[in-house]
């Protein structure tokens, strides 16, 4: 039982419990007091006289970073593309699909029949038949026929992963698919000219 004079004990109480009025070791005290100093030298050197300079320059530094190894993967990547062979992995697979029905499939369809894009389930491609040629349209994409340049969106394995998708719809059946769009000879007209 404590003694209710104690010059410790302070005046308020809550539920029989009086508060107790301990000091707080001199180290803490101090060290308390100098991390509030540092916040203060902190801001004004940082925030205040730093005119966010420092901040900046770092933000530039580690974006040089990050534009220095997208443009080794990417210049590797182009370089591999005719050598790709697209990818059978069911997670490749699945990938390619959701970004192709996320972003592609307004205009070929999601079952690669052909709406505004081309048939994608015929071996007729006015672009080149093979999966390096598929690669290639994905990656730069036909600015004149309104085909978005996916490279600055997707990533090299995202841009595989829908290639391979895309191939995977070569000789299925959809319902109603557009008619074929192969590119003539030069010294013969195409039969849809």
């Amino acid at each position: 039982m404590t003694d209710p004079q104690d010059p410790l004990l302070l005046d308020h109480e809550a539920d029989g419990i009086r508060e107790l009025d301990n000091q707080l070791p001199r180290w803490w005290v101090w060290l308390f007091n100098l991390s509030i100093a540092f916040s203060v030298v902190y801001m004004v050197y940082y925030h205040v006289l730093g005119d966010g300079r420092i901040m900046v320059t770092e933000y530039q530094r580690e974006m040089e970073v990050g534009d220095r190894l997208k443009s080794a993967a990417l210049a590797r990547f182009e370089q591999a593309m005719q050598e790709l062979q697209p990818g059978t992995e069911p997670a490749t697979l699945d990938t390619g699909r959701r970004l192709f029905n996320q972003m592609c499939a307004p205009c070929p369809r999601e079952d690669g029949g052909g709406l505004v894009g081309p048939n994608l389930t015929d071996d007729y491609w006015i672009h080149g038949p093979s999966f390096g040629d598929s690669l290639r349209v994905i990656y730069d994409g036909v600015p004149d026929k309104g085909m978005v340049t996916w490279k600055t969106l997707l990533k090299p394995a995202e841009i595989h992963a829908v290639a391979s998708h895309i191939y995977t719809l070569r000789g299925t059946n959809p319902p109603n698919p557009k008619p074929r769009e192969d590119q003539a000879p030069p010294d013969q007209p195409s039969e849809y000219e």
